[in-house]
């Protein structure tokens, strides 16, 4: 049984890794599967989740933020305006612990007022100076996730001398700042950063040493002094560019090449996956609990 601390309650999971179905409020998603346009409303995009949620999904991740390479960021008005109606809405049928990809202390701090549980931040909570305290008096979990410049920019530099020890001091360090600045080890959550920054060689690397880096963060907390343990290590690979270059595959047609992706990442200790295809990862996972020796 795996577990997962959020502030009021915990959720828990019998299969081999907690699914986050993925979500956009935004009109520029690099998938049109999972990007709903902020200006038509909410109710397309709040039925999606709820199919997911019927699926066996665990977590519905919400952005109103494009992270996309190439995509450029938008204000906190924008994004509120984009995510808070659609959780608002979904709190009206559902009570599925919602996650917000934001790196906006306003947005998050909006979000939970009106039903979030847990912050998906793609600068690891170096973007706004005050999301840390913010996430530790509120005790929500944090998922800190590693890239290299923004959006518009990080596929211009995707050379480490090594990446997997380069990514693994980042997030370990962004670790140890949560933890001396009042967020639990156990709410931690760390992200590899998939395509954000990387090759596809780096990237099939960081895949398949999830666990190294998991224990690598935890290790690093335990030398400077903090007890507790880091859980869960996310990875978000779902159709992603380094499914396609490997399947020559659109977008479109990256499903079958995800599901034994993320197989592989569970397999290598990924405990959390972020996902557009919420019934068919969760056939995967069953199919892997039922055969794992």
């Amino acid at each position: 049984m795996m577990e997962l601390l959020l502030s009021d309650r915990t959720i828990k999971t019998e299969l081999p890794a907690f699914t986050m179905g993925i979500i956009n409020v935004t009109d520029n998603s690099f998938w049109s599967g999972s990007a709903f346009n902020p200006s038509q409303g909410v109710s397309s995009a709040v039925d999606r989740a709820l199919e997911m949620v019927e699926a066996g999904i665990d977590i519905i991740d919400v952005g109103g933020e494009s992270s996309r390479p190439g995509s450029f960021y938008v204000s906190a008005d924008e994004e509120k305006k984009r995510v808070i109606p659609f959780i608002k809405e979904l709190r009206k049928q559902s009570s599925v612990p919602v996650s917000v990809d934001t790196r906006k202390k306003s947005v998050m701090e909006e979000a939970l007022f009106n039903g979030a549980d847990i912050l998906n931040d793609i600068s690891a909570l170096e973007d706004d100076e005050e999301m840390v305290s913010f996430c530790a008096e509120k005790k929500i979990p944090v998922i800190l996730m590693h890239k290299r410049g923004i959006p518009s920019e990080m596929q211009k530099n995707t050379a480490y001398d090594d990446i997997l020890s380069e990514v693994s001091r980042y997030l370990s360090e962004r670790a140890l700042f949560c933890v001396k600045n009042g967020i639990e080890p156990e709410k931690i959550i760390l992200d590899a950063g998939i395509g954000f920054g990387k090759s596809l060689a780096g990237n099939i690397e960081l895949l398949n040493n999830s666990d190294y880096i998991l224990k690598e963060a935890d290790s690093y907390l335990k030398q400077n002094g903090y007890s507790g343990n880091i859980r869960h290590i996310l990875m978000a690979l779902s159709r992603k560019t380094m499914i396609g270059d490997i399947t020559g595959k659109t977008v479109e047609n990256r499903m079958a090449g995800t599901l034994a992706a993320n197989l592989i990442a569970v397999q290598r200790g990924a405990t959390m996956l972020r996902v557009h295809d919420a019934a068919e990862t969760c056939d995967m996972l069953k199919v892997l609990k039922a055969l794992e020796v």
